[in-house]
């Protein structure tokens, strides 16, 4: 057990580095979209607060995890993450995750 236990801290750990030199290698690339993100956002007139939502969402959090980082209620998130889809036309989560990333994921078929 805790053979198993110290193989999948080492094999977190070279995930972390892994992901850590993507991002460097990347940053140029991810500083721009975060940009393009911000100006997106800014089109579809967020509040502060429905933008920070926003962001938390593209990260994948759950609605009560923001609620948690943003120290509101829950409901509160479930209204916001709302006014974000009705002002930006979208259905869900899933399509506004989708209209950030879709372009990027190329098919390689």
């Amino acid at each position: 057990m805790r053979q198993a236990y110290q193989d999948a801290i080492e094999e977190s750990g070279k995930w972390e580095e892994r992901a850590n030199t993507w991002r460097k290698e990347n940053e140029e690339l991810l500083s721009g979209l975060s940009d393009a993100i911000d100006l997106q956002l800014k089109a579809w007139d967020l509040t502060p607060a429905e933008t920070d939502v926003g962001l938390l969402l593209l990260k994948g959090l759950s609605l009560k995890e923001i609620a948690q980082i943003r120290d509101v209620s829950e409901r509160t998130v479930r209204d916001q993450a709302g006014a974000i889809y009705r002002k930006s036309g979208l259905a869900n989560r899933n399509e506004f995750a989708a209209f950030f990333l879709e372009d990027l994921l190329t098919s390689r078929t």
